[in-house]
Order: C-alpha cells, then structure tokens, then sequence
C-alpha cells in the first residue's frame, strides 16, 4: 500500500512540475493522503500572516500551486518561508480588488504550510502550500508591511464510521467525480486516478471540492460548512448540476459539429460537382437561370413585377439544389414567366360572324345570344369595356357548357373551364402560400396561364355546387374573382402578386341558384335556360345530334333517315327531360346499330320506322301523359315542373259521409298541404258562390289524392287545381274537357303567378289539352315563347278563384252523380 501511495504522489509531483515548468496559469489541485491526525499535527501561533488569494480556496489536504505576483504577497510568502512556513490563506470577496483590506476578506479561510518556493523562468514566483486546518479570523493586528491578524482553528465534525448514509454520499462522489472526467475535455483522465486511489474520505470530499468546476463563492460556502457529511452532501448538489451542464453542452456542440460536417461536405462536394460541370461544358443550374432571365426580357409586365421577378431569381441563384426550398423557388419562377402578363387576344368584332357560329352551334337559347352580341358592340363602339359575369342556369342537358365553347369560337378567344362541383378547399381558388412543401397557385391562375392570354371564355361549370368545411368557403374566395369592381386585382397566395382578370369573360354554370350564396349571387348577370320543347328538341336532333353522332361513327347521310315522326317517338317514348342528353344518347344507339348492318353487310331499310326503333332500344320508356277526360267528378287536370321538364298531374278528391276530415296523400310536401287547406277554408267561406250550404263540410270527409305516390310533390303551384277539384267533388259538376290549370291560391282568393311556366306548356301538349289557366301576371312568360310552339293552345288568364271555377266549372253534372245531402 505504501508503494503505491509512494508512486501516487510521485506521479503528482511530476505532474505539478511540468505545469509550473511549462509558465501555465492553470491551478492543478493535488491532495496528501494519510490520516486526519497528520494534516492537524501542526503548531499554530497565535497572529499569523494572511495571504489573500483571487480566484480559488485551499482545503485542508489539498496542495496547490499559487501564483505570487501582488509585491506584499510576495514578501509574506518569502518571510514566512524563512521562518515557520506558516501562513492564512482566505479568499478574498472581490477578486477584481489589486489590494483588498481586512474587512475585504471572508471570514473563514485555510492554515496552509508552505511546501516549497519556486523562482519562475519569467521571474514570478510560485508557492506550493498545502491545506492543514480550517480558521476563522479574529482580529486585524497589523496592515504592515502585509496582514497579519489573530486566528482561531476550527474543528472539522466528522461523521461516526459506520454511518451507512455518508458512505453512500460518498459512493456517489466519487461516481459523478469519473463522470465529469470522462465527459469534460479539459480535464486530463489522470485525475480519475486520484479519485480512485484516495482511501480518506475527508481528503476525498476536500480533493473534489478544491477540484470540481464551481464558482469561488460556492467553494467558500463548501469551506464554511463544519460537518463533513454536509459538505459532501452540498458538493453532491454542485456535481449533479455541473453534469447537466456538461451534458447540455456536449449535445450542442455535438449538433453544430455534425450541422457543420454535414454543410461541409454538401459545401465540397457541390464544389466538386460545379468544377466536374464546367470541364463538361458548363454549369445546368447557371444555364437554367440564364434562360429564365431571357424569358423576362420578353415579358410585358409591370414595373413592381419586374422587381420581384429579380429579387426572386436572385434568390433562386444562391440556393442549394439540393435545398427543399429550391423546387418550391424554381415553380415560382417558372409561374411568374408562364403567365400571360398584358397578353391579350384580338377580339373578332364581326357581329354578323357571331350570331352565325352562335346559331350554328346552338339552337334557340336567344337571350344569352342576344347578351353576348350586345357585348360585342359595345366592344366595337367603345373599344374597351371590362367582361361581363354572367351565370345561365336551368336544368341539365340544355347546352350551357358547351355554349361556352361556341361563345369562345364566336369572339375568337381562348377557351378554359374550370368545375367547381365538388370544390371544399379555398386554396382551390387563391392557391396555397409558397412557404409550403409541395404549394402551387389557385386553379383560376392555373387555367388563365393553360389559356397562355390574359382574356379567354373562362367557364365556371356547376357553381351552384362547391361546398364549404373547415378548409374554407370556396363560394366567398370567388366574391372577389367575379366582382368587375374587384377582378382586377386579383390575389393569389402563391404569386403574392395583383393579376388582372377584368378582360376574362367569366361564364357560371348552374342548376339552380337556392344553393349559391346572396352575396356571390349578386355579382353574377342571371340568365334563365329552360327546358326544350318537343319542336325545339326535333330541330336539335335534326341541325345537331344526329350529324354528330353520324360523324363520330363514320356512317353517311345516305345510309340512314330518321323520319320527323319517328324522331318525335323517339323523344317522347324514350326521353324524358329538360334538355338533350338522353336524346343523344339513344341516337348513338341507333347510329352503333346502323354501323353495325353497314360492317356486317347485313341488309336494313335506311328509313327507321317506328317498329325498327322499338326493336333497337326496346319497350318505350315512358307513357305519354294522357288527358284523363272529364266523367268524373272531382278530378282536374294540373300542370306541374320537375327537373326532368314539366307534366301533367291529376288531383283527385273523394267524399264520404263523416265529420268534416281532412286526408292528404299522394306524398306531398308541406306547401302542397298548406295550398289544399287554403282552396277548402276558400271555399268554406264562400258557399253562395255555388250554392253550397255553409256547413257543406260538416258532415263529409274529403280526401284529396295526386297519383303517383312514390314520386314526392311539392309546391304552391297546385293551389288552383285542388280547389277546382273540391268544388266539382261538391258539386257533382264535370271539369271542361282537355283544360289544365296551375296557379298559387290565397285566402282572400287571388291567383298568384307560379315558375316553369315554358315547361309546364311543353307537358299541357303532349297530353293534348287544349285550354290552360294561368295568373293574369304568368302573361309575359307566355308571350316570351315563339308563338310557332303554342300553336294550338288556348290561354285564359286569371286574377280570382273565382274566375277559374267559373272557366273550369260546367253547368252539366257527371254521369251518375253522387248524392250529397247536408242534413
């Protein structure tokens, strides 16, 4: 054991001396071992000189090197040299203070014995003094020529030895003691030598506190504690937070080690490739941005997009390719250079020119044709005027879509459409900012830079059905596209830029207009596209349909003829709708079919019969609605508008004895309901007008029935036609024959104007009726129709219920009349 101890401090001793030889001003701790008895086997006198010292604290056993420098300390150091090599040393609390004073000093410091004197290379001088006792000063006895007071020893409180609690603290020393050595790189791994090796606990404890990195003022409060198991515990705290220090800082410098290889590296080997790319023949990156910029000389935009189309190329100039940043900054640039900035497309002013592609493409649909010509010559006239926001809504299959296309071709302009069925996320319509991965402009940037000008027919199809969710409201980020006070400022979130859309001619598509919102609403020109009629229908089929699909399938004119006739059967037994897509469809039916005879050389008459049609698509479909007569009292005719295009209905009434009941079916909607009570309080309050007594309802219960109860009905429209028909079930009286009749009822008996009106036309001739009521106010629809269509039909217009029963009403009681009696 003493061999090793003997090495141990030999080791020490080496290693202290290459310090001092090398002129470091490190401290290097270094501890005696032996026992306690030893460090306090020391004679004490009773003034001793005080050395202050700056920047550490001795402990007893410790040996440190100090550095001299101070003139009095110097001349205390040699003085006591001479003589008993006695000296207190105390932490001074300034350590800034060249020439602290008595009251400047802690006041609890160190007994140290000089070990040796060293005279320095560069003439400054080191003592070695070890730590023997801890003291308290007392008083201050002289300041001259250096200080020198009276001092008191203070015992150390020593645990017992078999105290379990301070053997674990000093376990636990000892273990946190290796692991700072291990994890500080300014610590020299020799010191986990001397951890290991000191058997003393006490020298321990005072070993790491003179050693472990603290600040003095918390070395000085390690020396004021008595008890040696408080120290250790106190030293265990500043271990524990100097390992999580250490910790925190090896992680960061770890982090910026590997940040800064992995930029190196990216740094040299992007080097590497640059000077592989320019023996090759020159950099790609270089040429692309080079390219980008001869696009810009073209472009006629403003001057604040030239601006930042520079600051963004430079930008992109000083990327790593291999940067997520940079395809995000590389499709910017790219959009900015695609876009038709100030690029317009001449507009074909020939307004005879228009109206023949329109008419040629389309047929009927005179109020949108007529819009589109008035624009034009206000464009001829004035030379320049913002697009008008027009929205053709009806029922599907009537053409609204495609007449965008026509409108295009009419105004020689570029065409786009963008559908809008479906659409929930805003971004859609403004783009998504160019901060995110993946981001790219709105789908209205997108079509204008496909269209590559900045004034196409840009059709918006199905806007009546965008929704709305959490990712935004689709229909309120369209207010600002279809404003002319507002479209010309556009704003996309990807561009961050104004783009003008006041020249595009925006068209909407919709079915109806209930699910589009007031406000976009509002900025839309409404124009109405109703159903087709039988004749309109024939002369599509006829100029449109069947020369397309006789195209699409290469079979001549000569090869087949579908005869006016056979056309009108076709439309009526196998089509039922507003517009003329199911047509289209059936005739592709019929074309495959002729295709198929002419392919297979199989012999067929080019002239399609009827019974040929029926052999080609089957059954009919449908049945024609059929006028039902008038034998039965109590059922009237009425006309009704779906969105396949109008029909007929029946509303029926029956009576039977009972308490006056009320019995609604037919599966009716709330305001067909309401309008059936209405006719009968009408009629309940005015009997006299046909001869009805006043409790007529009293004793009967009345059931009124509209067939065709899987289908449901709604709607005010009926109103007319159930209090025709409760007042013939009443009367016994017959309905006039071949008339139908449709009009909103009020309490007070008017007849108020109702929709569909072209369309419920449509129905009243296929089932050959004759005679229609209408509301005195439904006259201007009628006579929007091309009287070539009403040919035929007879309309009585009404402002009164009591008109209609007077028109419907006949004086003649039906075939076997019901008996009805009152009492």
């Amino acid at each position: 054991m003493k061999t090793m101890e003997k090495r141990f401090r030999q080791n020490i001793n080496e290693l202290l001396f290459t310090d001092l030889a090398d002129g470091e001003g490190d401290i290097v701790p270094i501890i005696a071992d032996g026992d306690d008895i030893d460090l306090e086997d020391v004679d004490v006198p009773d003034s001793i000189p005080i050395l202050s010292l700056r920047n550490t604290v001795l402990f007893p056993g410790v040996v440190l090197p100090i550095s001299i420098g101070r003139p009095k300390s110097v001349q205390l150091i040699r003085d006591a040299y001479k003589t008993d090599k006695i000296v207190g040393t105390v932490a001074q609390k300034d350590p800034d203070n060249d020439n602290p004073g008595f009251d400047e000093l802690n006041n609890i410091g160190t007994i140290g014995q000089i070990v040796k004197l060293l005279e320095m290379p560069d003439g400054s001088t080191t003592a070695i003094i070890q730590g023997r006792k801890r003291m308290i000063l007392n008083e201050l006895i002289t300041n001259d020529p250096y200080l020198i007071a009276r001092v008191r020893t203070i015992p150390e409180v020593k645990p017992e030895s078999s105290s379990k609690d301070f053997d674990a603290i000093v376990g636990s020393l000892k273990d946190l003691s290796l692991k700072i050595i291990k994890i500080n790189p300014n610590i020299s791994p020799e010191a986990s030598f001397a951890i290991k090796n000191i058997e003393n606990n006490t020298y321990l404890i005072n070993f790491i506190c003179s050693n472990t990195d603290i600040k003095v003022q918390d070395k000085q409060k390690l020396l004021e504690v008595n008890s040696i198991r408080d120290r250790g515990y106190m030293l265990l705290e500043f271990l524990v937070q100097e390992i999580q220090v250490l910790e925190l800082k090896n992680e960061l410098q770890s982090k910026v080690k590997s940040d800064l290889d992995q930029q190196q590296r990216e740094f040299l080997l992007h080097q590497q490739m640059k000077t592989i790319q320019n023996e090759l023949g020159g950099n790609p990156l270089e040429k692309e941005i080079e390219e980008f910029r001869k696009k810009a000389e073209s472009k006629k935009w403003s001057a604040e997009v030239g601006q930042i189309f520079e600051r963004e190329i430079d930008k992109l100039s000083r990327l790593n390719p291999a940067a997520a940043e940079y395809s995000v900054q590389v499709n910017y640039v790219q959009t900015l250079l695609d876009l038709p900035w100030g690029l317009y497309t001449s507009d074909n002013l020939d307004l005879n020119n228009a109206r023949r592609v329109l008419d040629n493409d389309h047929f009927g649909l005179d109020e949108v044709k007529e819009r589109i010509l008035e624009h034009l010559a206000v464009l001829k006239l004035k030379g320049d005027l913002k697009s008008p926001i027009l929205c053709l809504y009806g029922p599907p299959g009537v053409g609204k879509t495609s007449l965008g296309k026509s409108v295009a071709k009419a105004l020689n302009r570029k065409y786009v459409r963008m559908s809008l069925g479906g659409l929930h996320d805003e971004a859609e319509i403004r783009g998504h900012r160019k901060t995110y991965i993946g981001a790219m402009p709105g789908r209205i940037v997108q079509n204008i830079k496909r269209a590559g000008s900045s004034n196409p027919v840009f059709i918006l199809d199905e806007i009546d059905k965008v929704g709305q969710d959490f990712r935004g409201d689709p229909s309120s980020a369209l207010l600002e596209v279809l404003d002319p006070e507002q479209n010309s400022t556009f704003f996309d979130n990807f561009l961050e830029l104004e783009y003008d859309l006041s020249r595009v001619l925006f068209i909407a598509t919709a079915n109806t207009l209930s699910t589009i919102s007031p406000a976009l609403r509002d900025r839309m020109e409404l124009i109405e596209i109703t159903g087709y009629l039988v004749e309109e229908k024939l002369e599509i089929a006829r100029q449109h349909l069947l020369p397309k699909q006789l195209e699409n399938h290469g079979v001549k004119p000569d090869q087949i003829s579908i005869g006016k006739s056979v056309m009108e059967s076709l439309i009526d037994k196998y089509t039922r709708e507003s517009g003329v897509r199911e047509l289209d469809k059936k005739l592709a039916k019929i074309i495959r079919v002729t295709a198929k005879n002419i392919a297979s050389e199989t012999k067929y008459d080019t002239d399609l019969s009827e019974e040929v049609l029926e052999e080609i698509l089957g059954p009919p479909r449908f049945v024609k609605d059929i006028y039902a007569g008038n034998d039965q009292a109590g059922v009237v005719t009425g006309l009704a508008w779906t969105a396949a295009g109008g029909e007929i209905l029946f509303v029926e009434t029956s009576i039977s004895r009972g308490n006056g009941k009320l019995t609604l079916t037919g599966n009716l909607g709330e305001v067909m309901k309401e309008s059936a009570v209405i006719a009968l309080e009408y009629l309940k309050s005015n009997t006299d007008m046909l001869d009805l007594p006043d409790n007529f309802s009293e004793k009967w219960n009345i059931h009124i029935h509209v067939p065709e109860g899987a289908i449901p009905k709604d709607g005010p429209s009926a109103g007319i036609t159930m209090a025709s028909s409760i007042a013939s079930a009443f009367t016994q009286r017959k309905v006039k024959k071949y008339l139908a009749m449709t009009g909103e009822i009020t309490l007070r008996g008017k007849v108020l104007p109702v929709g569909g009106i072209k369309e419920k036309i449509l129905a009243a001739k296929r089932a050959k009726i004759k005679e229609i009521i209408l509301s005195e106010d439904n006259r201007k629809d009628v006579e929007d129709i091309n009287e070539i269509y009403i040919k035929g039909l007879k309309f009585h217009y009404v402002e009164s219920i009591m008109e209609v029963l007077k028109l419907s009403l006949l004086q003649q009681k039906v075939k076997n009349p019901k008996k009805i009696s009152f009492e």
